[in-house]
């Protein structure tokens, strides 16, 4: 496959030459890539560009109010995002990352209020999409995976569906082909030292075992 062009918005597929260093260099450079992850199609930005983010905010029509979850590629990328981790969340990274359990930790209070929506907290996990995460290495390491919709609408499952909505708004497509509808990440929150389920998605609260979890 070779690199195809809309009069809009750049398209480039997965399996072309170095596709995540053109991808890297579209957020590094300020601008918003469509990527693609393991439950829908997220749009990528620079988490710490002020500008980015409200580009991003923008374009999605997302209220100022509601927070925006990080990908990473590595743990080790957790220090630059979060003040401490949840003991209780040691042995769900262990099991579920990579992979669609996204988990709302206290965010480091250097982070733009955008990202966190003013909450003080941060949603971050690690993608099993191999396309996802090789875009996040090349962009620094940590990149924003809002799910690439109109707030309110159904997250994008293929090229053309992000073409349709955002291609004069957005600066690049990755097309990774067509996605399943699955369901969106799980979310859980630790708060008042219990591990809260905040949205049950692909991974359903008996995969996790009820144990400290409550619904």
């Amino acid at each position: 496959m070779t690199r195809r062009e809309t009069s809009r918005c750049k398209i480039i597929v997965s399996d072309q030459t170095d596709y995540s260093g053109i991808a890297a260099a579209v957020i590094g450079s300020g601008g918003v890539a469509a990527i693609p992850t393991e439950t829908s199609y997220g749009l990528a930005v620079d988490p710490f560009n002020s500008r980015s983010l409200e580009r991003l905010y923008k374009i999605k029509k997302r209220p100022s109010s509601k927070p925006v979850l990080v990908l990473i590629d590595g743990y080790d990328r957790l220090s630059y995002l979060i003040s401490e981790i949840p003991e209780a969340y040691r042995p769900l990274m262990q099991r579920f990352w990579p992979g669609p359990l996204t988990l709302i930790f206290k965010a480091q209070k250097t982070l733009p209020e955008l990202l966190t929506a003013g909450t003080g907290t941060i949603g971050v996990r690690i993608s099993s999409n191999r396309v996802a995460t090789e875009i996040c290495r090349r962009a620094g390491g940590v990149i924003t995976a809002t799910s690439a919709n109109i707030s309110g609408e159904q997250p994008a499952r293929s090229a053309a569906e992000i073409d349709r909505s955002f291609a004069s708004s957005i600066d690049l497509i990755v097309d990774d082909g067509d996605l399943q509808r699955l369901p969106p990440s799980t979310i859980l929150t630790y708060r008042g030292n219990r591990v809260t389920m905040v949205r049950e998605g692909i991974i359903s609260i008996d995969q996790l075992g009820r144990g400290p979890i409550e619904g």
